[in-house]
């Protein structure tokens, strides 16, 4: 996309400005010869709403559309192919029910597990996150139609986000809450962002310039449209200056008058209006002209690649004495969630299904003869007889829509008291349980895990999450999916507990860029089930671990065995780390991934990528990624905590030389080869405190380390003067450079 102004050729400044605004709830205007298009959501289907009764709120009805599973669930897959091919069949629907872009992938990071929308976002962690959103724009904009990334930016909780400051240091921004979305901008190139409802450091979104123009822009190359969350524009003349281009949804043309006037009054450049313009006509021309209208797509086509998404999405979190995959035998199903799955998400994304697979059913439908009882569980005496009279049981837990949806955050990651209780009856009489997980954000899992042998996480997995589960119970299907985020032991622990949500407008981001397993792992935290976390019917074993530095990327190599006896895929995790860093960083971070399907007894050579880019942190100092140089520490294994083999890599750097100032402490000049003979030198003729300073190692000096060298002019008595300072710092610079 360009933003050539041939696009709007002969558009007078009203035209132009009304290009910027909605036309309806969910369209854009026709104006000239520029077409409306019509955008709408949801990232894990096509939320096309018709008629009068339109909302963002998931509230009124929708055309059918295929619910594959939500972002909690499809990046329990780790499967970018996959995400990539869910995209495409997401597109293909987008065209047949007339839509041009589908707002999606929902990308921000899970900062807190309170977040009522957690569920829309894929992970904790920016690379996992990036990589997954980069597949799924690259297979919606494959056919046809526009991907709106979002919510840019720092939007980690539903309280006050229409008002609310995330207060974040740059650092931090770049590294977590900006990473994952340059991510899918350089890999993917999204037709639109879609700018969020919250304030960053003040200053809300829609308005930042430094946000949407010098970061998205300037330094990205993004060439889109940058659109509004729904109602997220305050101030659209200031929205215009800054680099918003369409403010949805309509306004029923104030706004538009808003900008003519200020461009009138000369408040507001009048090229920014027709930048804008021209962006929105491109997009709108790009969307209606790049393919022909579809007019159906295969439902049972993509009802089984929604079967197949969930599937690979489900984790199996325990499996003591390998009570799974299910024999034939008597069961007794326990649970309302059983009956009435929990599948999706509440609010914006509420997707009509095309159909929806009953667990329940297709439990029955694989165990065949063998009876398979029914108990809501509402009434725990007859819970219990059931179970008892069974040879296993099987017990859906999880939370309720009320419990968790956009609009609002929960108080608490609580399973509801009632479910433990009956889950605690039913293992009294049936130690052989399982327990079946539907949520979207994380529960405490403690009193679970030590309850029962076997629990399997489905988090939300769309309308085929019935036959997934069935298939993964009775070992049709071999579990391979993995945690996108940590289980706490307690919510206590969560790195964002003390400040979360916000307090009088403004949310602290006190725990900076240790998010997630970064905390728990560089606090070494007892965690429920790390991250990464999955098992299998199956086992894996590593081997030779190697690693070779190149240019752009260290190339990691491993030798993956199927040590079981089943056929199943084993994702292979790369965490990277720096002994010794100069800063801030955490013990270890997710440098790469990729994945591996293996026979029994077979075995394959495993290779990913690691990019000097994910081995870098943001400088405060120099305003860009730099690389230490450094023997950095790769660890390879099945999660952030089962490391398998570990081995270290020497790594170039690209640190910028620092001048030595005044300002500089002792410390660092000491740290500097070519600065520390000469200031020891210096000081140990200048120093007031005789001789016993000149031992290198000693209390003194140690002390010293943190005083600027500009203070030892006065505790040399005279003997440096402040000239000579600067002479001698200003010959030790030149020698540097």
């Amino acid at each position: 996309m360009t933003d050539s102004t041939d696009a709007i050729a002969g558009l007078d400044l009203t035209d132009q400005a009304a290009l910027g605004s909605g036309a309806s709830f969910w369209t854009t205007k026709p104006i000239g010869t520029v077409p409306a298009i019509m955008l709408t959501d949801g990232p894990h289907g096509v939320r096309r709403q018709s008629g009068s009764a339109t909302d963002h709120l998931g509230i009124s009805g929708s055309e059918p559309a295929t619910c594959f599973p939500p972002a909690v669930g499809l990046s329990q897959t780790w499967d970018p192919a996959l995400v990539q091919r869910i995209g495409q069949a997401l597109g293909d629907e987008s065209r047949a029910l007339g839509v041009h872009v589908l707002l999606g992938p929902g990308v921000n990071i899970k900062r807190d597990p309170r977040c009522g929308r957690n569920f829309e976002y894929y992970s904790e962690d920016p690379l996992l996150s990036g990589t997954l959103g980069a597949a799924w724009v690259r297979g919606v904009q494959s056919r046809g139609v526009g991907a709106s990334l979002k919510h840019f930016a720092a939007n980690n909780a539903e309280h006050d986000r229409m008002r609310a400051s995330s207060d974040v240091d740059v650092r931090t921004l770049r590294e977590i809450y900006l990473r994952t979305f340059e991510i899918v901008v350089r890999q993917a190139r999204p037709w639109t962002v879609m700018c969020s409802y919250n304030r960053i450091n003040g200053v809300y979104a829609s308005e930042n310039t430094w946000l949407l123009t010098t970061v998205l822009r300037d330094e990205w190359g993004f060439d889109g449209v940058v659109v509004s969350d729904w109602g997220a524009v305050s101030d659209r003349v200031a929205a215009v200056a800054a680099g918003l281009d369409l403010e949805m949804p309509t306004t029923g043309g104030s706004s538009d008058t808003e900008v003519v006037g200020a461009v009138r009054a000369g408040e507001l450049d009048a090229a920014a209006v027709a930048r804008s313009a021209a962006r929105v006509a491109d997009l709108s021309r790009r969307v209606t002209r790049t393919l022909p209208a579809a007019t159906s797509f295969d439902m049972n086509a993509h009802h089984e690649l929604a079967l197949e998404a969930a599937t690979r999405a489900i984790v199996l979190l325990k499996n003591d004495d390998d009570l799974l995959p299910l024999a034939p035998s008597t069961l007794a199903v326990i649970g309302e969630f059983a009956q009435e799955p929990r599948y999706q998400g509440g609010g914006s994304s509420h997707v009509n299904p095309t159909r929806v697979d009953i667990p329940l059913d297709e439990i029955r439908r694989l165990a065949g003869d063998h009876p398979v009882s029914y108990s809501p569980g509402t009434d725990i005496a007859a819970a219990t007889a059931a179970a008892e009279s069974a040879e296993t049981a099987v017990v859906f837990l999880g939370l309720t829509a009320e419990e968790e949806s956009e609009g609002y955050d929960r108080e608490h990651i609580d399973l509801p008291a009632a479910q433990i209780d009956l889950l605690r009856a039913v293992v009294e009489v049936q130690p052989r349980t399982v327990v079946v997980l539907a949520h979207g954000g994380v529960v405490r899992l403690d009193a679970v895990a030590r309850l029962t042998p076997a629990v399997i996480d489905g988090a939300l997995l769309g309308q085929a999450g019935g036959g997934a589960l069935a298939d993964v119970l009775f070992g049709v299907a071999n579990p391979s999916g993995r945690l996108a985020e940590t289980v706490p032991v307690r919510l206590q622990d969560s790195p964002a507990y003390l400040n979360f949500p916000s307090e009088s407008g403004h949310t602290v981001y006190g725990e900076r860029m240790f998010v997630g397993y970064r905390w728990y792992d560089s606090r070494d935290l007892p965690v429920a089930f790390p991250f990464g976390h999955g098992l299998s019917y199956t086992r894996f074993a590593y081997s030779d671990l190697e690693l070779e530095a190149t240019g752009d990327s260290v190339a990691v190599r491993v030798t993956v065995t199927n040590t079981g006896d089943r056929p199943g895929r084993e994702v292979v995790q790369a965490y990277a780390g720096l002994p010794g860093s100069r800063v801030g960083r955490p013990v270890r971070w997710l440098a790469g991934f990729a994945s591996v399907t293996l026979e029994p007894g077979r075995r394959q050579t495993v290779e990913i990528g690691i990019d000097r880019t994910d081995l870098a942190y943001w400088s405060t100092d120099a305003a860009r990624w730099v690389i230490e140089d450094g023997e950095y520490v790769v660890s390879v294994g099945a999660s952030s905590r089962d490391i398998r083999l570990t081995a270290t890599v020497t790594v170039a750097g690209d640190e910028p030389t620092r001048p030595f100032t005044r300002e500089s402490t002792l410390g660092e000049l000491l740290a500097d080869p070519t600065a520390a003979q000469t200031i020891l030198t210096v000081l140990g003729s200048a120093s007031p405190f005789g001789a016993a300073d000149s031992a290198l190692g000693s209390d003194l000096l140690r002390m010293l380390e943190s005083v600027p060298i500009g203070r030892m002019v006065g505790f040399s008595a005279g003997k440096v003067t402040r000239e000579q300072l600067d002479e001698l710092l200003a010959g030790i610079n030149a020698h540097r450079s």
